[in-house]
């Protein structure tokens, strides 16, 4: 699923916490940023908050990890 100007990002990382499997943005150059690493997850959210933040994409290993944040983005219309 594609993301972009997400506002909620305490909200969107502790989702990223709870999750079982590996999460994942992925750009479309290839870059891969695994959300689990706390290091990633700074430059990722800075990528999200930055000019090239509606080119990534969010990947979860586990499905049932997905629906977390389909719910996000359901209960934050404004999060794309």
């Amino acid at each position: 699923m594609k993301l972009s100007k997400i506002e909620q990002v305490n909200e969107f990382l502790a989702i990223v916490d709870s999750c079982k499997g590996e999460v994942t943005l992925r750009s479309v150059d290839g870059d891969i940023f695994n959300l689990k690493s706390k290091l990633s997850q700074y430059i990722a959210i800075a990528a999200l908050l930055g000019q090239h933040g509606d080119e990534l994409e969010l990947f979860c290993s586990d499905s049932s990890d997905e629906g977390k944040f389909m719910n996000f983005l359901m209960e934050n219309p404004g999060v794309q």
